[in-house]
């Protein structure tokens, strides 16, 4: 799920090339010491003052790689929650709960199939790009909606919102990811401890939490976190053990590893570019190396997946591929990489959205 963030990536105009939309990502995500009580939100970081972490010095790692599934394609059909009723022409019809929302669709360079009537019973149009100062447009052709509206994935609550940078609050195709972490961890049948890097607004989070597991939600965007509470009061998941966090991913991560902070599951979807919240730079391609290595180091000794997905970028899934397969060689499991797809309604075209690459046991 997606946020709204001070300095976001979707500010920017979508990168060309690469599959999908810009996700918003201030980038990288808090740090909270475990004495402190879970699902509280912790504002300020934690005590930084140290020795700073040297540059993390990258080898190619000796021992077997992990066996190859490729390509797999992750789809999510239309269902009572959520819809793609039709897209072309650049954009994109979507049903989310009660409403009927169009916004722009890169992806999208076919012709549209249902007439121009059904376009035009929407209930909310986004027209115009973002700016640098996250001023987007929204247009209610009935009658004016508020900012939320309560939604819906797979019983769980949450609130749809209604953003200056087109985004609702959810991308509902990463839920083929929530349903195999959460049967990963109803099938470990022991405690299990998963990180979610680049969080958002945590729908995620909810879906590993409800499962049975102790989650970690890091984000560098406050306002996220706040939406992402929000959700977990909203879901009825406020006893749960979530821990959430304001703070650069990256630096979280770090920490994570010098103190031996150990996760089952990790999942992290990075920006093609943003800045942490102390102006921190995040270059995809430049960066990604480290943060999937440091993502190696900090899983426990019997780990059960780490998810890598990747909105918006000039590349082939190959390439996020083969970093997965070489961080994780002498590791044994199973590499899968592809992308992520929605179904079309209307003609049953599929709309990717990202490309994704996950390491499992």
């Amino acid at each position: 799920m997606k946020s709204f963030r001070d300095k976001r990536r979707d500010n920017r105009p979508p990168a060309k090339g690469g599959s999908g939309e810009a996700r918003p990502h201030e980038t990288r995500g808090t740090a909270r010491p475990d004495a402190r009580p879970r699902g509280r939100l912790e504002a300020k970081a934690e005590d930084r003052s140290g020795p700073k972490t040297a540059p993390r010095i990258l080898a190619r790692r000796d021992g077997i790689l992990p066996t190859e599934h490729l390509p797999v394609i992750l789809e999510v059909a239309p269902n009572a929650d959520y819809a793609l009723l039709d897209s072309g022409a650049g954009q994109k019809l979507e049903q989310y709960g009660p409403y009927r929302i169009v916004r722009p669709e890169g992806q999208a360079i076919w012709q549209k199939a249902l007439p121009a009537k059904d376009w035009e019973r929407a209930d909310a149009i986004f027209t115009g790009d973002t700016d640098e100062e996250g001023i987007g447009r929204w247009r209610f052709p009935k009658t004016p909606l508020g900012e939320t509206w309560p939604m819906k994935h797979d019983g769980i609550d949450y609130l749809g919102r209604f953003t200056s940078f087109r985004h609702v609050g959810v991308f509902p195709e990463q839920a083929s990811h929530w349903d195999h972490m959460a049967g990963l961890i109803l099938a470990a049948k022991r405690p299990v401890k998963v990180l979610n890097l680049f969080g958002y607004t945590g729908l995620a989070s909810l879906v590993a939490a409800r499962a049975g597991a102790e989650v970690t939600h890091v984000d560098a965007s406050k306002k996220a976190i706040g939406w992402a509470r929000e959700n977990q009061e909203m879901a009825g998941l406020g006893g749960k053990p979530i821990r959430w966090i304001v703070d650069d991913a990256v630096k979280f991560a770090e920490r994570e590893e010098r103190r031996g902070s150990r996760y089952d599951i990790i999942l992290f979807d990075p920006p093609a570019y943003g800045r942490g919240p102390k102006g921190e730079v995040w270059q995809l391609f430049e960066d990604l190396p480290d943060l999937t290595d440091l993502c190696r180091a900090i899983l426990t000794p019997k780990p059960l997946a780490v998810v890598l997905t990747a909105y918006s970028i000039r590349a082939s899934f190959f390439a996020i591929h083969a970093l997965m397969r070489d961080t994780f060689a002498g590791m044994g499991g199973t590499v899968e990489s592809g992308e992520l797809i929605i179904r079309e309604k209307s003609a049953g075209r599929a709309l990717s959205t990202s490309l994704f690459s996950r390491w499992v046991v």
